[in-house]
């Protein structure tokens, strides 16, 4: 633009060739044009608008009271800030905060507009209202080429903010190394703290920042703590800056041993401290064993204090298993490689250890970084050897508990076996002393076998967790295996005593199915609700949010689906749908409608279990009592039956994931096929009645003279046409005897229960799985499995009482039931429910009511039958005729006791009429 018309534009702005304009107008048109580049205006257009204006230019205006010059300064217009300068704008002017034109250009880089005002006096050692100098500024961005120029007017690079903090300070925790050489280089003080005690090197470690934190190192900083004993290491853990902590020990290799200690700190972030110990493990194969031997110590130090009854049991239990996760995430990195040995930099991505051994065969021969670990171990194993000895020598009626005399004795026995305890060596172990002197929180006649139970259990978990690391994912350790087979008894002694123990420390039961059977009656006698818990403690073990149902999902998460066609299209998105996020939230919508929520996703379940046993697919047929559901054996007449039932299993399969109830109940029979159990001829009763009294004959009746000619086949129907099936190979020409009949009646109820629809039972296992891992199920009966997938139904005790009927001397006036009733109405609703399913199978009031009830051989009221009273004796039922067997109990209280520990222990108290 030619400078003469600017300059009709500015005598227009002013009023030159027409009435004047407002003296805010012109203070607004001087400050746009100081914020345009100079070459949209000319300077002598400038300068004269400036000479003409009737207002200061040091006038301060807007909320910070700013003059011109900080806003030249500010955004860099190096020709307007000059023409103020000489028109006598003062450089050293503050506005509210306090700082002047040279803080706001120092702190934009803006290195002409510097050097000008350094030319007309500005004063670099001017602080604002936070202490903050032109040299603070310049460290905080990193601007190393102005710094150099800045530092000569600088009377002191110390000068400190109104927290202490020094340029040096700032420039560090940022982790610009060009300023720190800088600052360094012009006098700065290297070990100068602020006001809380907090050096350079204590800033730079707070942020991780390596490179800083390596200069001042090598320059001679020293290893300060804050006033507060806050050290540069404990800032680099907290943050997970493994660099920064590495460069740290290289410096002070005194450090390496705080480091491993601080695994032993429960207020340092576990995620944080592994991160960190991953990184240093990982700089060398040197590293990496001395990190896991340095553990391993560390954690056989715990594990002996744990031993000990004088320690904080829940403090030394959490300690050790915390140190041995971090030593199994350390050992499962496996040593680094050769490309990674010099990478300074954190990489999540390292080499797997099963990858590393195969490549470097020395690694798996020499693993002397477990040796420490062995001390343990051992000492674990002699403690449930000697309790062995102890235990086996005690007779049934034996008092254990009632003192510690006895255990002192095996103490006593231990520091003999065990030199590590003596008087010159203080124990470590359990020992007589720890128990004479009555160590804190044992009081006189307490179970002390089962206070050292949760020690020597914390002490398994760990040697399973140290076991398991050792070996490829899904594979049980064969020397885990033979330690829980060779201390079988006194590890159920101790699960007797403590059922706790199970959900506390046992987990290896849910991953081992070598070892999950040993234990099944124990666990399956704890109550269900513990077992519930633990349940959905570990299935949903890792997510984000336990209460994942009501995550916020993403909107291509949405199921969309059809009402009018909901099994199809919601068996079309959810084979479509990420299982991963399935498990983490379910959001669906009915196309063509608004809703969504919680509602939504009830009434989706709710209207698919339905669906799933729709006659129109042909999945599944229903059973004799007309109330439950099994596969149906012909449903290869839908042609995609199969993935119809791998459907089905995951509708199942999610509803139990989210905590969903199902409006659908199945037969006995097919819960056993979901938890793996076999099934009995009593299932058949589900499908045909009378062919399983028929069984029930054959058990009951020596045939060795009847005449039957039964063989080990069948006859049974195969698409419309009779064929004989044998039930095992050559079954056509083997005889059913009196010694073989067992078998027959097993293989029988085997054909019709579970090889008739086996494609169907795999297909819905495939789909449960998915969501339900089978170990995990396992924690349940049948019964339990019900009630977890359908939920407790409503029972009302009058019509119960109303349609019972009583035997064998019974009668409704009697005591007995007048007591028994009187505790049924006292019960709980989920110890109704047991008691229902405890007599007649099932969880379930027929529609209609009590009177609906069916048995074996049709409609079959509840019944009460007497049995004569002995000592202890529990009732039991006889299910195939929904028969409670109540033994003629002297009083109210000993009835309600005996009845509960049958219901708890529900599933060995069935027997057959």
């Amino acid at each position: 633009m030619e400078a003469k018309e600017e300059d009709v534009k500015l005598n227009i702005i002013f009023g030159r060739h027409s009435s004047p304009v407002s003296w805010a107008t012109q203070l607004n048109v001087i400050i746009v044009l100081c914020l345009l580049p100079f070459e949209f205006f000319s300077y002598r257009s400038v300068s004269e608008l400036l000479l003409n204006s009737k207002f200061d230019v040091n006038y301060a205006f807007g909320r910070v009271k700013r003059s011109l010059l900080h806003i030249a300064a500010n955004c860099g217009s190096v020709e307007c800030l000059v023409l103020l300068l000489k028109r006598g704008a003062n450089p050293n002017y503050q506005d509210i905060s306090g700082c002047t034109p040279l803080h706001l250009a120092a702190r934009n880089g803006q290195k002409k507009c510097m050097g000008r005002l350094l030319e007309y006096n500005a004063d670099v050692n001017i602080c604002n209202n936070e202490g903050l100098t032109a040299i603070h500024w310049l460290a905080v961005n990193g601007r190393t080429e102005l710094l150099h120029d800045l530092v000569q007017h600088v009377s002191n690079v110390d000068v400190e903010d109104a927290m202490g903090q020094t340029a040096l300070h700032v420039a560090c925790q940022n982790g610009h190394k060009t300023t720190v050489q800088c600052l360094l280089d012009s006098g700065a003080d290297i070990n100068r703290p602020n006001v809380s005690g907090a050096t350079p090197l204590y800033f730079a470690c707070s942020h991780g920042q390596r490179d800083t934190a390596q200069i001042l190192l090598l320059r001679g900083a020293k290893y300060l703590p804050d006033k507060n004993g806050v050290t540069p290491l404990d800032l680099c853990v907290q943050g997970g800056y493994g660099e920064t902590c590495e460069i740290l020990i290289q410096h002070h290799s005194r450090l390496f041993q705080t480091l491993i200690q601080m695994t032993q700190n429960d207020d340092i972030k576990e995620n944080m401290l592994r991160q960190v110990l991953e990184h240093v493990s990982q700089q060398s194969d040197s590293s990496y064993q001395r990190i896991l031997t340095s553990l391993a110590e560390v954690a056989t130090t715990n594990g002996h204090k744990l031993l000990s009854l004088s320690s904080n049991f829940e403090v030394q239990t959490k300690s050790l298993l915390r140190i041995i996760r971090i030593f199994c995430h350390v050992f499962c990195l496996g040593p680094s490689s050769p490309n990674n040995g010099n990478d300074m930099g954190y990489n999540g991505n390292k080499t797997p250890r099963n990858q590393v051994f195969k490549v470097s065969g020395h690694y798996i021969a020499n693993k002397s970084y477990l040796n420490p670990l062995e001390l343990l171990w051992h000492s674990l194993d002699e403690w449930l050897v000697l309790i062995s000895t102890e235990l086996d020598k005690e007779s049934t009626d034996a008092t254990t508990s009632s003192s510690g005399n006895d255990i002192a004795s095996l103490f006593l026995k231990k520091q003999e076996v065990d030199p590590s305890v003596s008087s010159e060596n203080p124990p470590l172990l359990l020992d007589a002393k720890s128990v004479m002197k009555t160590p804190e929180g044992y009081t006189d006649g307490q179970d002390v076998i089962s206070m050292i139970a949760n020690r020597l259990s914390a002490v398994i978990q760990a040697f399973y967790m140290c076991c398991s690391c050792q070996m490829p994912r899904g594979m049980t350790s064969p020397r885990f295996i033979e330690f829980v087979c060779k201390h079988d008894e006194v590890l159920k002694c101790f699960v007797t005593r403590n059922p706790k123990i199970i959900f506390n420390h046992f987990h290896f039961l849910l991953e081992c199915p070598e070892l999950m059977s040993r234990f099944m009656h124990i666990i399956k006698g704890q109550p269900f609700k513990d077992r519930c818990e633990w349940f959905y403690e570990h299935l949903l073990a890792g997510q984000p949010d336990s209460d994942m149902v009501h995550r916020p999902v993403n909107e291509n998460d949405i199921l969309l689906v059809h009402r009018d066609s909901i099994f199809r299209s919601s068996c079309d998105v959810v084979s479509k749908s990420s299982n991963e996020k399935l498990k983490q939230g379910i959001a669906v919508q009915f196309h063509g409608e608004e809703g969504m929520g919680q509602g939504v996703v009830r009434e989706w379940f709710d209207i698919l279990s339905n669906e799933i046993i729709n006659p129109d697919y042909a999945l599944f047929t229903q059973s004799a009592d007309g109330t439950t559901f099994q596969p149906n054996s012909n449903s290869s007449v839908n042609p995609d039956h199969l993935n119809y039932f791998g459907f089905a299993g995951q509708i199942l399969g999610l509803a139990l994931y989210h905590r969903q109830l199902v409006n659908i109940y199945f037969t006995r029979s097919f819960y056993k096929h979901i938890l793996g159990i076999p099934v009995s001829y009593q299932d058949v009763s589900s499908i045909d009645p009378e062919y399983a009294k028929n069984l029930q004959w054959i058990l009951d009746n020596d045939i060795s003279d009847l005449g039957l000619e039964l063989t080990f086949s069948v006859e049974t129907d195969v698409f419309g046409t009779m064929e004989e099936v044998p039930l095992k190979p050559g079954g056509t020409a083997i005889q059913v005897t009196q010694d073989n009949k067992a078998e027959y009646v097993q293989l029988v109820t085997e054909l019709r229960m579970t090889r008739a629809i086996q494609p169907q039972i795999n297909a819905f296992l495939q789909g449960f799985h998915t969501f339900i891992p089978p170990s995990l199920i396992q924690l349940f009966d049948e019964y339990e499995l019900e009630l977890l997938l359908s939920g407790m139904p409503e029972i009302d005790v009058m019509d119960w009482k109303k349609n019972t009927e009583y035997t064998s001397g019974y009668d409704l006036q009697e005591p007995v039931i007048q007591w028994f009733w009187e505790v049924v109405e006292n019960l709980t609703q989920e110890e109704r429910v047991l008691l229902l399913q405890f007599v007649t199978g099932s969880s379930r009031v027929p529609h209609g009511g009590f009177a609906f009830l069916m048995g074996g051989s049709g409609l079959q009221k509840f019944t009460i039958a007497a049995v004569p009273y002995t000592s202890n004796l529990l009732p039991t039922s006889s299910t195939c005729i929904n028969m409670l067997k109540l033994p003629e109990y002297p009083s109210k209280d000993v009835l309600r006791d005996r009845l509960l520990v049958a219901l708890h222990c529900g599933s060995y108290g069935y027997t057959m009429a």
